[in-house]
């Protein structure tokens, strides 16, 4: 799929796995922006993703904890002509055993993980409904399939913002847009460094192959690597009684 005249959004834009895509679609010749709190890091990805051949790579302030920096890059992307498309990296997964010691913190998790993040989208749909055209990229995980006892707050957000991703897709795929639910499993990534039990690991790069295929195939739900969709379909169906024992 060639991202020429195509305006992507990528909230997060700080994470590995989101620096990944933004290389990707820059290669590709999109135009960018970059959101997140790090400006003087989403800077300097702004100019290493022209270097790369981006049409132009924006850095913009995105906090998702905070929806007054919402607005500003909703009005910035609907000055581009063509499809607006937005990439949603936003997370946070503060360990269980913190959150259980400071239930507090649940506020932050979920604004992060869901609030936020829906609440951003909310306010995007409406002028991808209005070209007809337009794709959201969702990032889950793999946490929201099963309340697990080392991060269920984290994993209760995800699967909240997975179900308002499917929501959105049945809203957009009317007005002739798209919408991908993307779960992936473990990642080399901040957010996973010194997790002790880590295996099947992947790199961000492998990742963002893996979604921008899925936009270009208009999946609806991909889990990646594809090996997680079979590791969770068991993981689903053990029952109850027996996994609430369980401590994987």
């Amino acid at each position: 799929m060639t991202q020429t005249a195509q305006t992507w959004i990528i909230l997060g834009a700080t994470s590995s796995m989101a620096r990944a895509m933004a290389r990707r679609l820059a290669k590709e010749g999109a135009m960018l922006i970059l959101c997140g709190r790090d400006m003087d890091d989403l800077a300097a990805s702004a100019e290493d993703c022209k270097a790369r051949g981006a049409a132009e790579a924006l850095a913009m302030r995105f906090d998702a904890r905070d929806s007054t920096s919402f607005g500003p890059i909703v009005e910035r992307a609907v000055l581009k002509e063509g499809a607006i498309n937005c990439a949603v990296f936003v997370g946070s997964m503060p360990e269980q055993s913190v959150i259980d010691a400071d239930p507090s913190l649940i506020d932050g998790v979920v604004q992060d993980s869901h609030i936020g993040p829906a609440t951003f989208l909310s306010m995007l749909a409406p002028q991808m409904e209005a070209r007809g055209q337009g794709t959201v990229v969702g990032v889950g995980s793999v946490a929201g399939d099963r309340g697990r006892i080392g991060n269920y707050v984290y994993g209760s957000a995800k699967a909240g913002f997975a179900t308002y991703l499917s929501g959105l897709r049945n809203r957009l795929t009317r007005a002739g847009g798209h919408v991908v639910t993307v779960k992936p499993g473990f990642v080399d990534t901040a957010m996973t460094w010194g997790i002790e039990g880590m295996f099947l690991v992947a790199s961000p790069d492998a990742v963002a192959k893996d979604i921008l295929r899925a936009v270009a195939k208009k999946k609806n739900v991909i889990y990646t690597p594809f090996f997680w969709r079979y590791i969770m379909l068991i993981i689903r169906h053990i029952p109850e009684f027996i996994f609430k024992k369980m401590s994987i």
